[in-house]
């Protein structure tokens, strides 16, 4: 493939061996790299280029990388994946809730890596096209615009609330959506401390979707973060 016709993506990296094996994978794969070593200049190239990616590292030398996240939302749905050595929930959850799209520790596979891009590249892609889509992952088949659920071609009746924290998982399909971020959208900004809604209401998704709600194919549980329906 010629890289020259591939999509840009901004690695925000200070750490140069990390730098050099994302930039020589990307390329590798069609990619066009762009590359910042501080937040100050990711938010430049940000500004000046328009990647439309942007794999991020939060442990930079002028300002955290939740900053920069915080900062590029202000103005731009371009995708963000973080890439980090911080494997604590409250620092994927800081992360995701100030706008990223996917977090994936250090170290990572390079396969893990493109499928995480490919799911967020999609997802750019969908919401570019202005379309509800229709989401299906295996016998599971979410029709955004017509809000239907089927389920081996069977209609499945959800209530408001269910299909609303379905609506939101589909909207995000292979991606962690958390708590707060579920709470916020389907309950409003006044329950965001209320999770104990999600379990019974997940609860209750499962049983009506899955064939072992103990051990689910579609609704995945990131313990402690939030859900994320699988993007089979």
């Amino acid at each position: 493939m010629n890289e020259t016709l591939g999509p840009l993506v901004l690695v925000v990296e200070d750490e140069l061996q990390m730098a050099r094996y994302m930039r020589t994978a990307l390329i590798a794969h069609g990619y066009r790299v762009l590359e910042a070593g501080s937040g100050e200049e990711a938010i430049r190239r940000a500004v000046m280029q328009n990647p439309d990616l942007v794999l991020m590292d939060l442990g930079l030398p002028d300002m955290d990388g939740v900053q920069v996240i915080a900062q590029l939302r202000q103005w731009s749905t371009v995708p963000v994946i973080v890439i980090s050595a911080r494997d604590q929930e409250s620092d994927r959850i800081e992360a995701l809730d100030s706008g990223a799209d996917d977090y994936l520790t250090k170290p990572f596979g390079t396969g893990e890596l493109f499928a995480r891009i490919r799911v967020a590249m999609r997802h750019r892609a969908a919401a570019a096209d202005g379309e509800e889509p229709v989401v299906e992952v295996g016998d599971l088949r979410i029709d955004l615009a017509n809000r239907t659920v089927t389920v081996r071609e069977e209609r499945i009746h959800l209530t408001r609330r269910e299909y609303g924290l379905l609506a939101t998982l589909a909207k995000n399909v292979g991606r962690v959506v958390t708590h707060r971020q579920l709470l916020k959208e389907v309950w409003g900004p006044q329950y965001l401390t209320e999770t104990h809604y999600l379990r019974v209401y997940m609860a209750q998704l499962r049983h009506k979707l899955e064939v072992d709600p103990a051990r689910p194919r579609y609704l995945e549980t990131e313990s402690g973060i939030g859900y994320r329906l699988k993007n089979e």
